[in-house]
């Protein structure tokens, strides 16, 4: 059962012996984890370990087995939902809507009119990198282009929390880098609480503080890897292969 212990609001995300069990496997297991307000962890690890079902813990979506999940000291799914925003992997722009209004819309479903919306979202457009292509749809964007509308969606609502699945998966090799550079600027300029879940270690150490590593279902913590704040080529990676080396084991 899923205990309402009290958690520590001094800590952004804290998870305490979790447990979440599917009808045929356990997805994770007797997981301890506690970040830091305004701190980057990236979580690492084989498909199926259940990096996806931490995130969608942590907004809400679900709800643990065993154990306790908080968010700023909050452990109800609706409190955990109000602090978080979610960012998957695939931009989910509306087709029909162009930039502005895609961006916007995080703040039209928390009840701001749509002109209003509009207007809040529009003076982010060059500091983001899309002066300009404001009124574009969707398709008459780059793939870049439509992951920063969908970045910044997700951060207009203001919430503290930012849960990132494999937002540049899709991209190419070009694209992510210039895309992670982006990202890491920012994040220097808006500080969140960041939970990044990645298939791409070297993007984890280049963009994290920490870089945990999973094991195969049921997931477990494995290894956490520290990130020099300096972050030079040889520290970076340094930290890679540590991570590759707790993976390949």
């Amino acid at each position: 059962m899923h205990t309402q212990t009290e958690a520590p609001a001094t800590e952004s995300l804290f998870f305490s012996r979790v447990t979440r069990r599917y009808p045929r496997v356990t997805a994770l297991e007797g997981i301890n984890l506690s970040v830091g307000w305004h701190e980057v962890l990236a979580v690492v690890g084989p498909s199926g370990c259940g990096k996806s079902t931490l995130l969608e813990l942590i907004a809400g979506l679900q709800e643990p087995d065993e154990g306790t999940v908080s968010v700023a000291g909050a452990t109800r799914a609706a409190e955990r939902r109000a602090a978080c925003a979610y960012m998957p992997q695939r931009d989910l722009l509306l087709p029909w809507r162009d930039a502005l209004s895609n961006a916007a819309l995080a703040l039209e479903c928390e009840g701001v009119r749509r002109a209003e919306a509009r207007r809040r979202a529009e003076p982010l457009f060059e500091r983001f990198g899309l002066a300009e292509f404001e009124r574009a749809r969707p398709a008459e964007l780059s793939g870049g282009m439509r992951q920063r509308v969908a970045f910044l969606r997700t951060l207009l609502p203001g919430r503290p929390v930012l849960l990132l699945d494999e937002p540049f998966g899709a991209l190419d090799s070009i694209t992510r880098s210039s895309m992670q550079e982006w990202l890491a600027d920012a994040l220097a300029a808006d500080p969140r609480t960041v939970l990044l879940v990645t298939h791409d270690v070297e993007e984890a150490a280049r963009l994290a503080h920490r870089v945990l590593v999973m094991s195969p279902r049921p997931g477990r913590i494995v290894a956490e890897v520290p990130v020099p704040a300096t972050r030079t080529d040889a520290e970076v990676l340094a930290v890679r292969e540590r991570a590759m080396e707790v993976l390949r084991s």
